[in-house]
């Protein structure tokens, strides 16, 4: 009888993994068989560097709006991620007992919390701050890198804190053994000999970033012209593709399918940048 169970979770596990592989490549031959003869038609050059996106005139350039995810993108590295890192070393080295477990509850609750709910939390709060505060309309790129700032903080606390805590015992009491303080310590020996786990859960943020999609809408502007800075409007390539494809027909959908294509390989590079770190923390 257990040699048979063992044999029938072999058969459920299998058929798992293989459903998940299929699914991943059903997605992908769903977006390059539509994806790519739009960018035939329409010119690779023209497509990723064009500065102009007016379907109404022919024109699918997607330049700004991959300028845009980059640079929210980036806004929200600089807001969220020192914050997550300094978050996941206080859980780790300086958390009361009484207080970790309320605390790390309230991080996993940030995780959970649906993408919508921080857009209209963005919407209802950081845009009329930022309007009183910078005087410009406040559905502007400073507004979500801010709010992505902090819906990427669960992410990179999720992963650093347990990296952090894998380090051997022994680096931290070598180092006070060598006269270091505690704050030497942790962050002149144990926080250097995480830093691969540490760069996976930032790699992860920056995947999680790059993809959201509803929370930027509510709060970036959605403009279609290049990006002009951080008080103003601009539109991610998730923006807009949610935006436009409920009404797009013919080449115009084409190319919004060929806009997906893009993210993907942006999501397949931050997915194998993770892949590498995680491979070089297995061989160390």
């Amino acid at each position: 009888m257990k040699s048979i169970n063992e044999k029938v979770m072999k058969i459920v596990f299998l058929v798992a993994a293989c459903t998940s592989v299929l699914a991943v490549a059903l997605i992908c031959i769903f977006l390059f068989a539509n994806g790519i003869p739009a960018m035939a038609k329409i010119g690779l050059p023209d497509f990723l560097f064009g500065m102009k996106w007016k379907p109404s005139n022919g024109l699918y350039g997607i330049f700004p709006f991959i300028l845009g995810s980059i640079y929210v993108t980036a806004g929200a590295i600089v807001v969220g991620v020192p914050t997550a890192l300094l978050l996941a070393i206080f859980l780790a080295f300086y958390c009361p007992k009484q207080l970790y477990s309320p605390l790390k509850a309230m991080v996993n609750l940030l995780a959970g919390i649906p993408s919508v709910v921080y857009g209209f939390f963005g919407l209802t709060v950081f845009v009329p701050l930022l309007r009183q505060l910078t005087g410009h309309d406040g559905s502007t790129m400073l507004t979500a890198s801010v709010l992505l700032g902090i819906m990427i903080l669960p992410t990179v606390t999720g992963v650093a804190e347990p990296a952090l805590k894998s380090v051997p015992t022994s680096y931290y009491e070598g180092a006070l053994a060598l006269g270091a303080t505690h704050e030497k310590s942790v962050f002149g020996t144990v926080f250097p000999a995480a830093k691969s786990g540490v760069l996976a859960g930032v790699v992860l943020g920056i995947g999680r970033a790059i993809g959201e999609t509803m929370a930027v809408i509510m709060v970036a502007g959605n403009q279609t012209w290049m990006p002009q800075g951080l008080c103003k409007g601009l539109r991610t390539m998730t923006a807009n593709i949610v935006i436009e494809m409920g009404y797009a027909t013919d080449l115009h959908r084409e190319a919004l399918i060929a806009t997906g294509v893009v993210l993907f390989v942006f999501i397949l590079i931050i997915n194998l940048c993770v892949s590498a770190l995680k491979r070089r923390t297995e061989d160390e």
